[in-house]
């Protein structure tokens, strides 16, 4: 396994449609173990194969409704179901110390395919549905700022400055 860089927004890579995955052999198994070590070692909830240069439809993301969090690999993945909506926090790797809210479901089922190519359906409620849509977009070329509602300064944010206003959302 290797780290991969994780590219900033500004990159074109990030702006481009990522192609569908056809062939599930050892590179693809090396792009997903690079992605899995790529976003444990930056603290990351997910990360989609654009991120680190890779135009192929490709997530890796934390199950933090897990005990323990579980790590999730999605090739060629789409959302198939959404419920209900909230306006959450978002942070992404590739624009880093940058916060805002933006709307996403509270609930998403997703398909997707695994490692060997197996088709699968998995369904995450709060931030994994969140994550779901965030690092789907990704694999079309969007960034989650298209979507952002109101930025959040998170050093003032926790340090009580604006938790009031937060809670008032």
């Amino acid at each position: 396994m290797a780290l991969r860089k994780i590219l900033t927004k500004g990159d074109e890579q990030l702006e481009k449609r990522s192609r569908k995955v056809e062939k599930f052999d050892a590179r693809l198994h090396q792009l997903i173990d690079d992605m899995r070590e790529t976003l444990e070692n930056a603290g990351g909830v997910g990360l989609a194969a654009p991120q680190v240069g890779v135009l192929r439809r490709v997530v890796v993301l934390l199950d933090v409704n897990k005990d323990p969090e579980e790590m999730v690999e999605l090739v060629n993945p789409e959302v198939i179901e959404k419920r209900d909506e909230e306006r959450m926090i978002e942070g992404c790797l590739s624009v880093p110390g940058v916060y805002g809210y933006v709307t996403r479901p509270t609930w998403a089922k997703i398909r997707a395919q695994d490692r060997f190519g197996n088709f699968f359906e998995r369904e995450g409620e709060g931030m994994v549905a969140q994550c779901f849509c965030h690092e789907t977009e990704h694999l079309d070329g969007h960034i989650f700022t298209e979507k952002v509602e109101e930025y959040v300064d998170m050093e003032a944010l926790q340090s009580g400055g604006e938790a009031e206003e937060a809670e008032a959302e």
